[in-house]
């Protein structure tokens, strides 16, 4: 089994690809941000953890759990207490991460076993994946994308490209660089060449 880890910068397009992904036999695909959400469910560790240290913020609703709107504008706002939610969900979100490629690789059905993730690189997931992957989209593409589909202002959008790795950096730590700048079609083309190249390594 190949553990292959997949990022890019926000608008990269990277949902058609982990779609297509999703519908290929003997492969499985895990989303770091669905596993953060579902370690941070009322009754977890971490989120036993996050009342304890966030108890004084209006982030929690009365029923239990977080009012994601209020936790995103907090985090989004105050960097000091971005890396204080960080410290506590993302070694949980990499313990989870290794405890399922090691059952998986224990059960031996899988040929590829993929996650995404936006901080693959600055959590050091190239230490415990085979290899990462690259989703390649020009800045103008992803702020039209952006725009359109999630009614960024081009002001917002350029704060997000500002707070993300530079391209040279993507480049150093993966070694495939799917380049998804043309049809969806040329895109999931490259990435099933990219599957045969594994393949036959």
């Amino acid at each position: 089994m190949k553990f292959i880890g997949i990022t890019g910068g926000v608008g990269a397009g990277k949902s058609e690809v982990l779609a297509y992904l999703k519908k290929q036999p003997d492969t499985r695909v895990m989303l770091a941000d669905e596993i953060a959400h579902q370690l941070m469910e009322p009754g977890t560790d971490c989120y036993e953890t996050i009342r304890e240290q966030f108890a004084a913020e209006d982030i929690f609703l009365p029923e239990g759990g977080f009012d994601r709107e209020k936790l995103a504008a907090l985090i989004f706002s105050e960097e000091e207490k971005r890396k204080r939610l960080n410290a506590i969900v993302h070694p949980a979100v990499k313990e989870y991460v290794l405890s399922e490629v090691k059952a998986e690789r224990e059960k031996g059905t899988l040929q590829f076993l993929f996650l995404e993730a936006a901080l693959l690189i600055e959590d050091h997931y190239d230490e415990i994946c085979d290899e990462l992957w690259y989703i390649d989209t020009k800045e103008e593409i992803r702020k039209q994308r952006l725009m359109a589909s999630r009614g960024y202002s081009e002001e917002k959008v350029r704060r997000i490209f500002a707070s993300q790795l530079k391209e040279e950096l993507y480049y150093s730590y993966c070694k495939v660089v799917i380049d998804n700048n043309g049809t969806v079609e040329e895109t999931l083309a490259r990435i099933e060449r990219a599957c045969k190249n594994m393949k036959s390594e």
